[in-house]
């Protein structure tokens, strides 16, 4: 049986409030990592430490960062907006059980974005592992070259608030 996305409870928290378990499980997840190319190391306590107060910098210095993300109460994974490269850059992080809510996360996450934070364009960042962009192209994004982040190559997307008449 096929789930309602849109259909589901979906509250958004900072990553500092839920359980280091729960994102190291998360970020462990063979299936996720497969698509994380900066993943080298097992992702432990320590480093998920590092990476939620890392997160939480980014809020304090520009206003927005990464969510954890639950969906029905339940940990689903985190993504939001985050500084990449000089610009506002989505990501989005789930477990694989929850792949199926990506689309209707990336909106809520796109208006956040675009009405919240009142930014004009906003990118994405895909390793070349994700060869399925259908859903990005038809939101309105579109390829905007490669990045070189930390050694490993992703393909850039760009979405601009005026083609994304679709959330206004």
């Amino acid at each position: 049986m096929r789930h309602s996305w849109n259909r589901a409870n979906i509250e958004f928290k900072r990553l500092s409030q839920v359980t280091s378990g729960d994102i190291i499980s998360l970020m462990n997840d063979p299936l996720v990592r497969r698509h994380m190319p900066l993943m080298l190391d097992h992702f432990d306590e320590v480093y998920c430490r590092a990476f939620v107060d890392d997160k939480e910098r980014l809020w304090m210095k520009h206003g927005y960062g990464p969510w954890a993300i639950l969906i029905d109460g339940v940990f689903a994974g985190w993504g939001g907006v985050q500084p990449e490269s000089g610009e506002a850059d989505i990501a989005l992080v789930l477990k694989p059980a929850y792949w199926g809510a990506g689309g209707q996360l990336i909106r809520v996450i796109l208006g956040r974005a675009f009405r919240e934070l009142g930014l004009d364009t906003v990118t994405t960042l895909l390793p070349p592992t994700r060869i399925r962009v259908r859903g990005l192209t038809r939101l309105g994004f579109i390829p905007a070259g490669t990045l070189d982040v930390g050694g490993q190559m992703f393909v850039r997307y760009r979405l601009n608030r005026s083609d994304a008449s679709f959330l206004f």
